[in-house]
């Protein structure tokens, strides 16, 4: 009974739900600095893909909306990130599921979404190398980030799907 009482005269009152605003967002290359985002698996988290600014000199070329072939620069990240984590994000326990080389690869806007080209199979690669590949493409430049991609490959294609990170 007595902690009845101490429970009620608390002082704390019922309230509503406060708005405070959007959620915050994050610059993730800042203005002089250019970075190229690619997505590697996290060891320490396994099963989870973090984002990674690579950053380059290579300055962000727009990509014109319609359809198109955006291999010149769009296609450039998906190289880098067949080239794996470099020793720094290795060190700070970043690591990939892509195979450590590719031969061709192009990055086409279709009106469904975005079709990534590669020459390896790509429907045996693990549901993370996927979604490596998923999202670093959408988020390469293409207009719209939440697009749809397909990957095809030697063996057939996989998607389209969204990226889930």
């Amino acid at each position: 009974m007595t902690f009845a009482l101490l429970a009620t005269g608390c002082g704390i009152r019922a309230s509503d739900v406060v708005e405070v605003g959007d959620p915050a967002t994050v610059e993730v290359t800042p203005g002089s600095r250019q970075g190229m985002l690619l997505y590697f698996i996290s060891s320490s988290s396994p099963g989870t893909l973090l984002p990674v600014v690579r950053q380059t000199g290579i300055p962000v070329q727009g990509v014109s909306s319609g359809t198109g072939d955006l291999t010149s620069w769009a296609g450039k990240p998906l190289v880098l990130l067949f080239g794996g984590p470099s020793r720094a994000e290795m060190n700070a326990g970043l690591a990939t599921e892509l195979p450590p080389s590719h031969g061709g690869l192009s990055l086409t806007l279709t009106r469904s979404g975005v079709l990534v080209r590669l020459d390896i199979p790509v429907a045996g690669l693990s549901g993370l190398a996927q979604q490596q590949l998923i999202c670093t493409a959408v988020h390469s430049g293409v207009p719209d980030p939440g697009a749809a991609v397909t990957l095809s490959g030697t063996d057939g294609s996989v998607g389209p799907t969204h990226c889930t990170v």
